[in-house]
């Protein structure tokens, strides 16, 4: 499963109201630390079970970016990864702490 690239706030909220659970990750095209959560997202997509994976770039959505703070009152980050199951966050990781394994125990640790 590859991971999906957000364009536009009308496709965030279409993703919000016919996926029940998926990743959703904030990312920045110029941070070494997102490059490297980007990378962990990537290997995570690669696992038999894995759930769907979106993201936004901040710098080209930033507005979306913000809004996904207020929605989930949560302080914007970057890199940010959020497990989003029907409609709220079950978890959610920042910088160094986005890895595939974090990922796959917060999909267990949540089902």
């Amino acid at each position: 499963m590859e991971m999906k690239k957000l364009e536009s706030n009308e496709e965030l909220s279409q993703l919000y109201d016919t996926t029940d659970t998926f990743f959703l990750m904030k990312n920045s095209t110029t941070c070494p630390v997102s490059s490297e959560a980007y990378s962990e997202m990537e290997s995570y997509t690669k696992e038999k079970d894995a759930l769907p994976v979106y993201y936004l770039n901040v710098q080209e959505l930033r507005d979306v970016s913000n809004q996904v703070a207020d929605h989930f009152q949560i302080k914007h980050e970057s890199p940010q990864a959020f497990l989003i199951q029907k409609g709220k966050v079950a978890w959610h990781s920042s910088h160094w702490h986005i890895k595939k394994d974090a990922l796959n125990k917060a999909v267990s640790d949540n089902k």
